[in-house]
């Protein structure tokens, strides 16, 4: 928000160097500069008045902060040093420029060179450390359980939920069955109906269900059957105020740290095997012909409503793959039938124009001790697409289903939005492109099927990762509001996230929704603009749990390297900067810098505009996507950093 030609309001960036970019307009390409000494306590993702100094001739535009209007965080998770008689805290988060001065009567406790959480208790002279509070003991680094831990705090999240909380948990769960019972003859009973859940083999939370069954007019009938939380957890309950703030659950590498007590999560509200259990599901009713190989699905009825049902299999997405592949187990025809289904549907997305982009994932073995004994990337199959095109066919069809007429467009709704790109963004990526032989027209008509022609195209080459890393970087973030703009990856007029209430705020929230219009009911205004509140905040949450996911992954796969220090690797150069290039090892993932400095057989400068880094006497060219050999230099746990040298 622009408030004058000086004077205007953003979100500040902090880069590890410590100084800081403000948005006028929220585009980073649109940023001024705001130099350390004129940051004035700011930290990174608060909300500032920046006043804007009179641009140079040909100079970067600076500026300085007037004003913190939202400090976005003040907890962190560190180590405590003591020095000439004094304790400071160093925070692990990297865009923390400055350590936090704790007195001896708020150290809880705490020793020296601990890992400890700390809140900023005062912190009025930008010229002075600020002082805390030391609000946790963690105990030693590198301990396995410790460093989890401090990645959960250090982002803001809560571990263990408080004596009310359980309270509240265990009172529910000991009423469940009586509940259940007393429920079942209000619901649609699907319990005599084909149902099994697909999930990760270690998963204990089981959102969503899967019902078939062939009808007697040849037509197929495929039900996706959710946990219905919200039937326990009420507005205005201490359970849903907790769930609210965390607003996710936080896979990390060894752990879950879930949005609700477990005795919700992994058993009244979890879609187990053989029990009864109370859902939300969306039914729907395909023509027998959408079972042909490569034909369009067509669903000629559809119902979404209360449920009960009783799943008959627990399958792993590895076991249930195992049947569809000819193995001797349950339900192989359901599945395979599904398994053509979803095949429709994802080709119906693609041609709708979906943009396809896979990214890999990693998994770690570990020892009893938390340390990583072998890395591999995670196998996706076809049970994972079946799981995941039925779950986005249930998510359209419930938005559509509650907002896509003329007289419900104005609804108070969830939606999960992806916008589309920034038309600048396109250009300069067709720019890009058009370097690598590709063309692709800068237009946003019928963008979405240009670039899955390109991608298409590049899979196989030596430039695939290239043109899959600058088309990732070119699109918008996804995010929760109450505003449809329609979701551009997906090629949905339609999208919400209707399918995981028990690790999502934003599933319950729309359940709610979808529960008050069934009914004929309406949303007061004053609820309206709650929902709208909610929605940035759980986008903000999801953030932040995805970024301590990233921590986990990151620190596992700097304990694994720094074990084999003496080999080499293969990479792809996955980001270029003016001090270094930064290489992706192909197993591991794990990212490491390659500093310039260290290059050594020549000067390089980068070349922004091709992603590249240029030797001025030599013109030997390092570019994004391109395959180096590297070895270790260095890999630091405290500092979370691998640094890499060509070989």
């Amino acid at each position: 928000m622009i408030d004058n030609d000086a004077h205007f309001i953003g979100t500040i960036r902090i880069t590890a160097r410590g100084d800081g970019y403000v948005s006028p307009t929220g585009r980073r390409d649109d940023s001024v500069k705001i130099d350390h000494v004129d940051l004035n306590t700011a930290l990174h993702g608060d909300t500032v008045n920046v006043f804007r100094h009179p641009k140079k001739t040909g100079g970067e535009e600076r500026g300085e902060v007037i004003e913190v209007m939202r400090r976005t965080k003040d907890v962190f998770a560190g180590v405590l040093e003591k020095n000439n008689g004094s304790y400071f805290f160093v925070p692990d988060d990297q865009k923390m420029y400055i350590d936090i001065l704790i007195p001896e009567q708020s150290l809880a406790g705490a020793r020296n060179k601990e890992k400890v959480v700390v809140r900023i208790a005062k912190w009025n002279d930008p010229k002075k450390n600020p002082e805390g509070e030391v609000i946790k003991v963690l105990g030693k680094p590198e301990d396995n359980n410790v460093e989890m831990e401090s990645i959960v705090y250090d982002k803001g999240f809560l571990i263990e939920f408080s004596n009310k909380v359980e309270r509240e948990a265990l009172k529910i769960q000991a009423s469940a069955r009586r509940d259940i019972e007393e429920e079942a003859p209000k619901r649609k009973d699907m319990r005599g109906v084909t149902t099994f859940t697909i999930d990760p083999a270690t998963a204990k939370d089981f959102d969503d269900a899967i019902s078939f069954r062939e009808l007697p007019n040849g037509n197929i009938e495929a039900g996706v059957h959710i946990a219905d939380v919200t039937h326990y957890v009420r507005p205005g309950s201490i359970i849903e105020d907790e769930a609210r703030k965390r607003a996710t659950s936080i896979y990390l590498v060894d752990r879950t740290i879930p949005m609700l007590p477990e005795e919700l999560s992994n058993d009244i509200c979890s879609l187990k095997p053989n029990e009864d259990r109370l859902a939300f599901s969306a039914i729907f009713t395909f023509k027998k012909d959408s079972l042909a190989p490569g034909a369009n699905p067509e669903i000629i009825d559809q119902w979404i409503g209360e449920t009960i049902i009783n799943s008959d299999k627990r399958f792993s997405y590895e076991e249930a793959q195992g049947v569809l592949d000819g193995k001797d187990g349950p339900f192989r025809h359901e599945l395979k039938t599904l398994n053509v289904l979803a095949k429709n549907l994802r080709a119906e997305r693609i041609r709708a124009g979906a943009i396809m982009i896979e990214q890999d994932e990693i998994t770690f073995s570990l020892d009893d001790r938390g340390k990583p004994e072998s890395v591999a990337i995670k196998v996706h199959g076809d049970t994972n697409e079946l799981i995941e095109e039925l779950m986005l066919l249930a998510n359209r069809a419930v938005a559509e289903a509650m907002t896509g007429t003329p007289e419900t467009k104005k609804r108070t709704f969830i939606f999960r939005i992806h916008p589309k790109p920034e038309s600048d963004r396109i250009a300069e990526l067709a720019e890009f492109l058009g370097t690598l032989g590709y063309s692709l027209k800068p237009g946003l008509t019928n963008l979405s099927h240009g670039l899955n022609t390109i991608l298409k195209q590049s899979v196989g080459t030596e430039v695939e990762h290239i043109v899959h890393t600058v088309t990732i970087r070119s699109l918008q973030k996804a995010v929760y509001s109450t505003q449809n703009v329609g979701h551009f990856g997906l090629a949905f007029k339609y999208y919400t996230h209707f399918t995981s209430p028990i690790r999502r705020y934003p599933d319950m929230m729309t359940h709610r929704l979808v529960k008050t219009y069934l009914a004929g009911k309406t949303v007061p205004p004053n609820e309206a603009e709650c929902y709208d509140s909610d929605a940035r905040h759980s986008s903000e949450m999801e953030q932040r749990a995805a970024e301590a996911e990233r921590d986990s992954i990151k620190y596992k796969q700097i304990e694994f390297m720094i074990e084999r220090g003496g080999e080499t690797y293969e990479g792809i150069i996955s980001g270029v900067t003016d001090w270094g290039i930064y290489v992706e090892e192909k197993t591991t993932k794990a990212e490491g810098l390659i500093r310039l400095r260290d290059i050594g057989n020549d000067y390089y400068v980068l070349d922004k505009k091709n992603h590249a880094i240029v030797g001025e006497k030599r013109g030997k060219r390092y570019r994004l996507g391109d395959t180096v050999k590297v070895r270790i230099k260095d890999a630091n746990l405290e500092r979370r950093t691998v640094d890499y040298l060509l070989v």
